[in-house]
């Protein structure tokens, strides 16, 4: 053993030295032993899966939504559902603090200890936007659409790192995140801001970015929904859709994302409840074998966990019994049957009769289980499966994690149009009109912090508000010097909302209208003065979520923040994919503070870099004083090289280098 130790040692040796010779064989080592350890696990895992009993093995192929019982913890139903059926997997639900969810999820835990078998459970959770979906004090991100606005992959990257840090402080080991979906149909009710954008290399390089931060912080990212949700016009949690796309659109637009996630070595693929017509025409993916084993196992070549989309979703159950549902979707090639709690008990129950029949195969059954048990022991759970919830508490949602979200939601934040309206002046003393559907409260006590001026508001009592209702928000606008109008849609955008910006454009007071939801608003009402995408709520009625950080974000752009984001869609013929303003600085002093907030994002490569270019701009805020125009454009001019130079040195980046530019020729400009 030692001489082996010795010889390794030696090899390392050369290899740091650089000797081909030697670094060939370090990596053959390498590769040796961690074949050897793969082979040892398995057969681990072969042994596991020979001491249990049949009622066990099926229960690893079951997953259940947590019920909570009046102590705050899981429930008798989770209790029997993990020791009498071996149910394997849950996902989590319900709204709890941080502390509460360790304790739960260890508490999941400990139910899976105290079993025969003593295999530990796939804690799991839609975690889209972050924990905060379901733990209120955790960091809440944007959504995935207003990442994509980001245009940064280093945004994306910090989002999934922190996001698989605070769930994995809390016992999560699985998350239902990216989706991958690429929302080419402005009028998908189901995706919409979810997804990333409509370009399949954005979502591509951004699902793969994720993947890769997820899993090395311990949590099990998931695709989905396989393959592809971005082009339906029907919800799936109420009904069956059906998309008529040939392969080939299939292959180029929705495929690609997917095998980015593949390529990064992702754990875990989510089906879609979608029938693709290109690939079946009969039946959703979920339940398709052409579709999971043949194109997902067989032509992309993933060997990971496939887990159905929730089962209980009405494209499964107005057309399939629970059991029925479940037993083709394993069938087809899903390792995991997503159900909700109340029909585990019958799910498991149609699964073990077949396997009993022989109806479900052993060699089918038995590849799954080896799968799972293996991700399992992958991911440590046999060794580590409970957390601290203590340290949880102290962790999850910390300054450092909210301040990177707030930057990130400021930098997705769109200035789609402005014809000279914005930014409004915070000391002016103006009185605000805040009019809209929703979340007017959160946006009228932002302009109230930003503002110095009195803020009045209305709210319709609907979505689509009506004739009446905008004849009382006119009036009220006649009280104000300004109008900021937020519009909401989950798919069109009602009627009514498009009226009220209309109505208030004819007042001939300074709007501003502002999209909470999809970005296509603007569409309905194309002569408004100026027009802000915010990706700031979802439209899936059974998640219901909202981010408060892009809330405010989105007013501090009308207040004067720079905006940062681009379209990651097409709006109609107005507005191309990439289309974003900023507001030109008027001076040096204003580009000093964007050098700073670059600098706070760690967009130069040293302090160095950032200390000439603010000598720079402190000389030339000095001429501006003396109002000595020649002097400013020559000391702009000499910027310009600066940053020429520290561009070709790979000092900047390329998205920095090209702001400043225009800032910088905008300031020249101004003088000459």
């Amino acid at each position: 053993m030692k001489k082996f130790i010795s010889l390794i040692m030696i090899i390392l040796l050369m290899a740091s030295l650089g000797f081909p010779q030697a670094q060939a064989q370090t990596q053959k080592q390498v590769s040796e032993s961690n074949l050897a350890s793969d082979n040892e696990r398995r057969d681990e895992v072969k042994q596991i899966i020979d001491e249990m009993n049949d009622k066990e093995k099926i229960g690893q192929l079951v997953m259940t939504s947590t019920q909570t019982g009046d102590d705050g913890m899981p429930n008798g139903f989770t209790k029997e559902m993990i020791q009498e059926y071996g149910i394997g997997s849950v996902i989590v639900r319900g709204e709890r603090g941080a502390t509460t969810q360790a304790k739960y999820n260890n508490q999941l835990q400990k139910y899976a200890t105290d079993t025969r078998m003593n295999i530990p459970l796939f804690t799991t959770a839609d975690l889209e936007n972050g924990v905060t979906q379901w733990v209120q004090e955790a960091t809440a991100f944007p959504f995935q659409m207003g990442i994509g606005a980001t245009n940064s992959l280093k945004h994306a990257d910090a989002f999934a790192r922190i996001v698989g840090q605070e769930a994995s402080a809390l016992g999560f080991n699985w998350t239902y995140s990216p989706v991958a979906d690429v929302n080419v149909n402005p009028l998908n009710p189901v995706i919409g801001v979810r997804s990333f954008g409509e370009h399949t290399e954005l979502v591509s390089e951004m699902v793969a970015t994720q993947v890769v931060a997820y899993q090395e912080e311990g949590v099990i990212a998931t695709a989905k929904h396989f393959p592809g949700h971005g082009d339906t016009e029907t919800d799936s949690h109420l009904a069956l859709p059906s998309v008529t796309y040939d392969r080939e659109e299939l292959d180029e637009i929705h495929l690609p994302p997917f095998q980015a996630a593949i390529d990064a070595g992702i754990d875990s693929m989510m089906t879609s409840h979608i029938i693709i017509e290109a690939i079946d025409s009969d039946l959703p993916a979920t339940l398709s074998e052409d579709v999971l084993t043949g194109v997902l196992r067989e032509d992309m070549g993933f060997d990971g966990l496939i887990v159905t989309d929730d089962m209980g979703m009405q494209a499964i159950t107005a057309n399939w019994e629970a059991g029925e549902a479940a037993l083709m979707s394993i069938q087809a090639g899903a390792d995991i049957v997503m159900t909700a709690g109340g029909s585990t008990p019958g799910v498991h129950e149609a699964l073990y009769n077949a396997y009993q029949s022989g109806e479900l195969t052993e060699k089918r059954v038995q590849e799954s289980l080896e799968r799972i048990l293996m991700k399992k022991f992958e991911y440590d759970l046999f060794d580590d499966r409970y957390v601290d919830p203590s340290e949880g508490e102290s962790f999850v949602g910390n300054q450092d994690h909210k301040d990177i979200a707030e930057q990130i939601a400021l930098d997705s934040i769109t200035l789609v149009k402005n014809e000279d309206v914005l930014p409004f002046d915070k000391d002016s003393g103006d009185t605000t009109f805040v009019a809209g559907v929703t979340h007017v409260n959160d946006i009228v006590d932002r302009v109230q912090e930003k503002s110095s001026g009195d803020v009045v508001s209305w709210q319709s009592d609907n979505q689509d508000p009506t004739s009446e209702e905008i004849r009382d928000a006119v009036n009220q606008a006649t009280e104000a010097d300004r109008i900021l109008v937020p519009t909401y849609s989950a798919a069109e955008l009602p009627k009514g909302q498009s009226q009220l910006v209309q109505a208030l454009m004819e007042t001939g007071k300074p709007i501003v209208a502002v999209s909470l939801g999809l970005p296509y608003d603007v569409q309905d009402y194309k002569e408004v003065d100026a027009y802000i995408a915010s990706y700031a709520l979802d439209g899936v009625a059974t998640l219901g979520l909202d981010n408060p950080k892009s809330i405010n974000a989105v007013v501090d752009v009308v207040f004067g923040t720079q905006p940062g984001g681009q379209l990651p869609v097409t709006i109609e013929d107005q507005y191309p994919f990439g289309h974003g303003l900023s507001y030109t600085p008027n001076s040096a002093s204003e580009i000093q503070n964007l050098v700073k907030q670059y600098a706070e994002e760690g967009e130069f490569e040293n302090e160095e870099v950032v200390r000439s270019l603010k000598i720079h701009l402190t000389a030339v805020s000095h001429y501006e004083n003396q109002e000595d125009g020649d002097k400013v454009v020559r000391h702009m001019e000499g910027f310009k090289v600066l940053l020429n130079h520290q561009r070709d040195n790979n000092l900047i980046s390329s998205e920095v280098f090209n702001s400043l530019r225009i800032h910088t020729d905008a300031l020249i400009g101004k003088w000459q």
